[in-house]
């Protein structure tokens, strides 16, 4: 049996040897420190990063290395079930704010030995503690050298929150759509890393980002997976149409009444133009005051305590609904399209997706007020063509409706069973392509 407690002398025949020996550093950090995770540093301006991170410096006369300690301690949020992603069927955690129980996360999701994390640290002023994962035997080391690049690159003072990180890594800052996802789940994120992808997670935020991402992957949730394919696939399309809808659905309403009423139904035609007999405005008007008053009362619940907040939303949109009818400023027709509008926009599975849409959709309104049924054709032209040219991190964002590759076709719009996906994407040019398990006779 040998004692726990450090007895310097017997390892010594006599004092003078353990005088001699007693400053270095292979003693300190073994028989001295009693703490894991001890760094040696040369460098004043990291010993001083550290520190502001929450670390120990410990410096020892007669060594010109300083020893860093692990001693961050703080009050911390438990594990919960994510805030801005609900589970339907599946794993109910979600990220911290704390980056090492983050890490751990995926760990205890991943149990993958090939699960490889680069550490990074963002911020010139306040330095915060960046992580890149992915499976070093499954991501293409390009897109990894890619994603190290662009994290090198940044250059600000603080970056609080990985938003800040999404903004300064995405291909073209000037577009609506998000090149980058964000998510809460743990699950996802492994689940992302399996295909390929890269995660990256920052110390002080619940929100991974995930790179590279196509356009459908924002229609896509884990539950799709995680149901049968037929219902999961159902879902799917039905996710893709209400995104038409949110979109669309007001300037189809207003191109119709403004410019071609001919095309609407006859017996449906009299009973709209019924409900806006002493409407005053026109329908690009009524449309604009019912699509503002909802993102106001959004804007508000998100912004309130959540009881307050959801009732707020559903009675004050009843109210104000029903005022605006009886005050005869808009028509029922307009109050039913809005409505729907708002209700279809609920149903995107991310809300990074849905804010995109909700601002594209005035544009539609503007285009269909000026040009009728034409300025919507054209409008969706140019949104297919932007969306066409649009990467993320060399992936074609369109992907992979512009790629010719039936194996990816598998997980678009229609999600085939899983026995038939044997592959993983294309697209990503993986060292690894085959699906473990998966592998054809």
């Amino acid at each position: 049996m040998k004692s726990l407690m450090c007895n310097f002398f017997d390892e010594y025949k006599d004092e003078s040897s353990y005088m001699k020996d007693r400053v270095s550093k292979e003693f300190i950090k073994n028989r001295v420190l009693p703490i894991s995770g001890v760094e040696e540093l040369q460098s004043v301006q990291k010993m001083m990063s550290k520190v502001l991170m929450g670390s120990t410096a410990l410096l020892i006369d007669g060594l010109s290395d300083v020893f860093i300690l692990n001693t961050k301690k703080g009050k911390t949020r438990n594990v919960e079930e994510p805030v801005s992603e609900g589970s339907v069927r599946g794993p109910r955690v979600g990220f911290t704010e704390v980056l090492s129980d983050n890490t751990a996360l995926l760990r205890l999701h991943g149990e993958n030995e090939g699960l490889s994390l680069m550490k990074f640290h963002v911020g010139e002023r306040a330095k915060k503690e960046l992580v890149v994962a992915f499976m070093k035997e499954i991501a293409d080391p390009e897109l990894v050298e890619e994603v190290k690049k662009r994290i090198q690159k940044i250059n600000i003072d603080n970056v609080p929150d990985s938003g800040y990180v999404e903004q300064l890594i995405e291909d073209n800052y000037l577009s609506p759509f998000p090149q980058v996802q964000s998510t809460e789940r743990p699950d996802k994120v492994i689940a992302a890393l399996m295909e390929g992808r890269v995660a990256i997670l920052l110390d002080g935020t619940p929100f991974a980002l995930i790179v590279p991402v196509t356009f459908s992957m924002m229609m896509q949730s884990p539950e799709d997976y995680y149901e049968r394919w037929i219902p999961g696939t159902l879902i799917r399309l039905l996710r893709f149409g209400t995104a038409i809808i949110s979109l669309f659905a007001p300037a189809l309403y207003i191109s119709f009444i403004s410019f071609h009423p001919g095309l609407i139904p006859t017996k449906l035609a009299i009973s709209i133009i019924g409900g806006r007999e002493g409407v005053p405005f026109p329908a690009i008007i009524e449309g604009l005051f019912m699509e503002i008053a909802i993102e106001i009362l959004r804007e508000a619940g998100l912004r309130l305590p959540k009881p307050i907040g959801s009732a707020m939303g559903i009675v004050g949109g009843l109210i104000i609904g029903q005022a605006a009818v009886s005050a005869g400023i808009v028509s029922p027709i307009m109050v039913i399209v809005v409505a729907a509008t708002a209700i279809s926009s609920f149903a995107l599975s991310h809300y990074s997706t849905a804010i995109p849409l909700r601002i594209l959709r005035f544009v539609a309104m503007f285009s269909a007020a000026i040009f009728g049924l034409y300025g919507v054709i054209l409008f969706f032209l140019f949104i297919c063509s932007h969306i066409a040219r649009l990467k993320s991190f060399g992936v074609p964002y369109a992907s992979p409706a512009v790629l010719y590759q039936f194996s990816d076709w598998k997980d678009f719009m229609v999600r085939m069973p899983i026995q038939m996906m044997k592959r993983r994407p294309k697209m990503l040019n993986l060292k690894d392509s085959v699906r473990k398990g998966s592998e054809e006779e």
